[in-house]
């Protein structure tokens, strides 16, 4: 609020001084060479493109479980979108299609890092083709000691109300590697005004990521107390695949039984859930998505309970109780 406030005051609301503090911080928690921060997701998703220099018509993987938006900006960039299905106990992509995908005409893979969990990024570099990772929810998590967002060409690390660090929107794209980072701040320096974040957003943004890792553990401890509390019950949760720690984005349960049965059940114990993947290609795509079952089914069954940091004490127990009592 302090940082918010401090912007408004100062009635520079453009992209200015907190702007700059923002791509600092990110470069502190960060081991990336360069970053720029744009007014939304999907044109940060664009301008990574644009640096990556696809010929029109590329095929480009995406997961059928990431954000609708991934889709809609595919295509709008004039590529064309290979939809691939997901693990059933992770929710990442599956490799195996991918590579599938891959042998189809797929010439980038836009790793969707769902509920912060990542995939084993090295099978997906052995592809050798280029990577961007959307670590709009996964920011933070660890694979084989690789942190998420330093594996691909570029990854995009999401502001909006959903992600896990918010600016209220915008997102921040991110370059790990030398070469890459010399064409994103080229790219940034030349971008109109109005494509870049402005100080509101970044003052919010600036504080969530400079509190990020003491946030981390805070939701690490509360994500222990859920599982141990889900494991009395019939119903599990999604896994991190691997040698690797998630980043605690929320706690999805993988039902056994019917939603509305389990909806009603937490709604009279006055606590609020909500599909996993609801905004999702699936859910998008409905009847015309082809294949992709396993995706389809989390899509039906998978629900998010509230994890935050400041949950408390009080209402953490609350919810750990209802996990373990669910129907």
């Amino acid at each position: 609020m302090d940082a918010v406030l401090t912007c408004l005051v100062s009635e520079k609301l453009g992209p200015g001084e907190f702007y700059q503090r923002l791509i600092q911080q990110v470069k502190d928690v960060l081991p990336i060479e360069a970053a720029a921060a744009f007014r939304s997701p999907a044109i940060a998703l664009e301008y990574a493109f644009r640096a990556l220099s696809l010929p029109e018509g590329s095929g480009v993987i995406i997961s059928a479980l990431a954000p609708a938006w991934h889709l809609q900006e595919v295509r709008k960039s004039g590529y064309n979108p290979l939809i691939v299905d997901v693990d059933p106990d992770t929710s990442c992509m599956n490799v195996d299609e991918v590579s599938d995908a891959v042998k189809r005409g797929g010439r980038l893979i836009l790793i969707h890092e769902p509920l912060g969990y990542i995939p084993d990024m090295q099978r997906f570099k052995a592809f050798e083709i280029p990577i961007i990772e959307d670590i709009s929810t996964s920011v933070g998590a660890i694979s084989a000691e690789t942190p998420a967002g330093v594996s691909g060409s570029f990854a995009i690390l999401g502001l909006e109300d959903r992600d896990l660090v918010t600016g209220g929107g915008g997102a921040l794209l991110l370059a790990a590697a030398h070469r890459e980072a010399i064409v994103l701040k080229k790219m940034a320096e030349e971008a109109p005004v109005t494509d870049v974040l402005t100080d509101v957003n970044a003052a919010l943004a600036y504080v969530q990521i400079k509190e990020m890792v003491r946030n981390q553990e805070v939701r690490k401890d509360i994500h222990a107390l859920f599982v141990r509390s889900l494991m009395q019950g019939r119903h599990k949760t999604l896994t991190q695949s691997g040698e690797g720690t998630p980043s605690y984005y929320s706690f999805p349960v993988l039902l056994s039984s019917g939603v509305k049965e389990v909806r009603q059940y937490t709604g009279r114990k006055e606590i609020a859930i909500e599909p996993a993947f609801s905004g999702s290609v699936a859910e998008s795509l409905g009847d015309d998505l082809e294949g992709c079952i396993q995706a389809k089914s989390l899509l039906l069954r998978c629900v998010l309970f509230p994890l935050y940091p400041r949950l408390g004490g009080a209402n953490a127990s609350k919810i750990a109780k209802v996990l373990a009592t669910l129907p």
